[in-house]
């Protein structure tokens, strides 16, 4: 059979196992570290240089992949990625030293970056139009179940059978996965090359619209980066620690279905503001419960869930305001995501350093306020309005 797969409910059920893999594959990494130091006889700081290096080349290889994706069609590209990608894990599966193994994270980073943005363009082109943000925020949360089940299973497959046998493992789900996808979606029509540069969004319009998506990943991920230092330094103990995550990660996948909801019924740019001043409120709120030791199991998981609602939100906002370029603009979305985990790393560790983890939940809780601002500031203008002119052409007079 030439079509093994038809419908929508059909493609959004293999989107979400496309990102439920992707995001496996980002987040095993950190539990198989020993395992992969001492295989390579290698400390585990080196080894987690591999995380590093997946995450830049992703940020950096994101906007342009996703360019090429408009240019070259969204099934195309998400295809060719996820063979790049499997063929990025069997290099990971056999690394036998250090540059081994970054060449190949290096190589799975890029090959990532061109598979989260033409999946969610395809998912927005075929979604109802009421209920965009939800089927967008419904992918997303397969990123989200990765972290707690698929790194899970990754973990305990490492430990039984060697970390190897897990990266060959997703490199054959994503053989797989490509195989189907370009199966179930129909060929979507490439841009011809002045068209596509002339629809590419400049980078006035894009830089103040992925503010605040640096402010919230800025926010988010300089609390969770060192959510298990802050915990330690309040005298939690490991199992205790495990249950304040679990509490956490269960607030991330009903905050981006509620914040998909929410962005359809009532606008992707309030529900946005919404998740922005109410994480901030939260941050406060999780400062005082950590200091008496009161709720902050429940803490945790409100700021995770009222966190998380801005991401689909902001997807929907963008693919809604530039559909002929969803896949370049929905790619620079999640470029502007990993920046934000960056520098959420650089000042959190900053903070704890000079004032310990509740002086980077305040220092978090202002940079989520400013995104609040920036992202109340912010004006959408007209599709046709927001792109760059072709070279060596000028408006004719009238």
């Amino acid at each position: 059979m030439r079509v093994i797969i038809k419908g929508p409910v059909a493609q959004l059920a293999v989107s979400w196992v496309t990102m439920f893999l992707v995001g496996t594959d980002l987040f095993v990494v950190s539990p198989l570290l020993p395992l992969i130091a001492a295989d390579l006889a290698i400390s585990a700081a080196l080894a987690g240089l591999g995380v590093t290096i997946f995450a830049l080349t992703y940020m950096i290889s994101a906007p342009l992949l996703g360019h090429l994706a408009d240019r070259v069609g969204r099934r195309r590209m998400l295809t060719l990625c996820l063979y790049a990608f499997a063929a990025a894990n069997l290099l990971t599966a056999a690394a036998a030293s250090l540059g081994w193994l970054l060449a190949a994270r290096l190589c799975a980073g890029a090959a990532t970056a061109g598979v989260s943005p033409s999946v969610y363009a395809l998912v927005n082109g075929i979604a109802p139009r009421d209920r965009r943000a939800t089927w967008l925020a419904l992918v997303l949360s397969g990123l989200l179940v990765s972290l707690s089940l698929g790194a899970s299973i990754g973990a305990l497959a490492g430990a039984c059978i060697g970390w190897p046998c897990v990266f060959a493992g997703l490199a054959s789900s994503s053989l797989l996965l490509g195989w189907i996808n370009r199966r179930m979606w129909p060929e979507d029509k490439a841009i011809a090359g002045g068209a596509a540069q002339a629809g590419v969004p400049s980078i006035a319009v894009l830089a103040p619209r992925l503010a605040p998506t640096v402010a919230w990943s800025t926010a988010l991920y300089g609390m969770y980066t060192y959510l298990g230092v802050g915990l330690s330094e309040a005298g939690f103990s490991s199992a205790r620690i495990a249950v304040v995550i679990s509490f956490y990660g269960c607030g991330a996948i009903v905050g981006v279905l509620v914040g998909g909801r929410a962005a359809d019924l009532l606008g992707a740019k309030p529900t946005s503001g919404i998740s922005l001043a109410g994480f901030c409120a939260c941050l406060l709120v999780l400062r005082w419960a950590l200091h008496g030791d009161v709720f902050v199991d429940l803490a945790f998981g409100l700021a995770s869930a009222v966190a998380q609602m801005y991401f689909p939100a902001q997807q929907a906002n963008l693919a809604s305001d530039f559909p002929a370029r969803s896949a370049t603009v929905l790619a620079w979305n999640n470029s502007a995501l990993f920046f934000g985990i960056l520098l959420g790393s650089l000042i959190g560790g900053q903070a704890v350093r000079l004032g310990g983890f509740a002086t980077e939940l305040t220092i978090s809780a202002a940079i989520a306020l400013a995104g609040w601002g920036i992202n109340s500031a912010i004006t959408a203008a007209p599709s046709g309005a927001v792109v760059t002119q072709p070279r060596g052409r000028r408006p004719k007079a009238s």
